[in-house]
C-alpha cells in the first residue's frame, strides 16, 4: 500500500495539470471508456478518490449490487463545470481511501482512465513502469466481471518491449507496456501499437 499511493497521487496531479489546459467544450469529447465523455471519466476519478470501504458497500446496496449502476451514480454526483470539477479533484487528490479491492486497482484506474481522457484529446501520457507493471499484472489475473482482463489474455503471452515484463504462455503479443495494459483492458485503439502471432486472437476476443 505504501508503494502504491505516491504513484497514484502523482498521476492524479499530472492529470489535473493536463486538464487545466483543456477548454471546457472539449470536456464533452467521447472518451475511450465506452459511453462516457471526458467529463464523465473525470467525475469517476473524483468519485473513486472519495470512496471508502463502507461507502462502497452503501453505494452497492443503493445500486442493488449492480456495479455499473453504482459507477454511474458516482459519476452523476460529481458532474459539474470544468472549474468546479478541477477544484474538487485537487481537493481529493491526496486521499488514500478506496473500495475493498487490491491497492493496485488504484494504479489501473489512474493509468487506464488517464489515457481514456488524454488520447481522445490528442495526447498520450507518460507513466512510470512502476505504475504500469503492477497494473498490468493485476489486470491479467482479474476476471472481466471485476473490470479485469483474465479472459482476454488466457493462453496468450504478453511481452513488453520497453520493460522487463513477460506474462503468460502461448502465442505472443508484444508492444509497449502501456499499450499492452490498454489493449487487454479493452481499449482497442491501442491494438495498432501491438504485434505478434497472438494479436489476432486478442483482437477477436476484444471485439467478440
Amino acid at each position: 500500500m505504501s508503494d502504491v499511493w505516491p504513484l497514484v497521487h502523482a498521476e492524479r496531479y499530472a492529470l489535473i495539470e493536463y486538464l487545466e489546459g483543456i477548454d471546457e467544450t472539449r470536456w464533452d469529447t467521447p472518451s475511450l471508456c465506452p459511453g462516457w465523455t471526458v467529463r464523465d471519466v473525470v467525475a469517476h476519478q473524483i468519485s473513486t478518490a472519495l470512496t471508502t470501504k463502507l461507502g462502497f458497500l452503501r453505494g452497492m446496496i443503493a445500486a442493488r449490487f449492480d456495479f455499473d449502476r453504482d459507477n454511474r451514480n458516482g459519476v452523476e454526483r460529481e458532474l459539474g463545470t470544468a472549474a468546479q470539477m478541477l477544484a474538487r479533484f485537487r481537493a481529493v487528490a491526496d486521499r488514500t481511501s478506496g473500495p475493498p479491492a487490491p491497492a493496485d486497482t488504484r494504479l489501473v484506474e489512474s493509468v487506464v482512465h488517464g489515457e481514456d481522457i488524454r488520447r481522445p484529446l490528442g495526447t498520450v501520457g507518460t507513466y512510470p513502469i512502476e505504475a504500469i507493471d503492477p497494473a498490468l499484472r493485476l489486470q491479467v489475473r482479474t476476471g472481466k466481471s471485476m473490470g479485469g482482463a483474465k479472459e482476454h489474455v488466457a493462453g496468450l503471452r504478453l511481452i513488453a518491449e520497453d520493460a522487463d515484463l513477460t506474462l503468460g504462455d502461448g502465442p505472443e503479443v508484444t508492444g509497449p507496456a502501456l499499450s499492452l495494459l490498454l489493449g487487454v483492458s479493452g481499449r482497442t485503439t491501442a491494438l495498432s501499437e501491438l504485434s505478434g502471432p497472438g494479436l489476432p486472437e486478442l483482437t477477436a476476443r476484444l471485439n467478440g
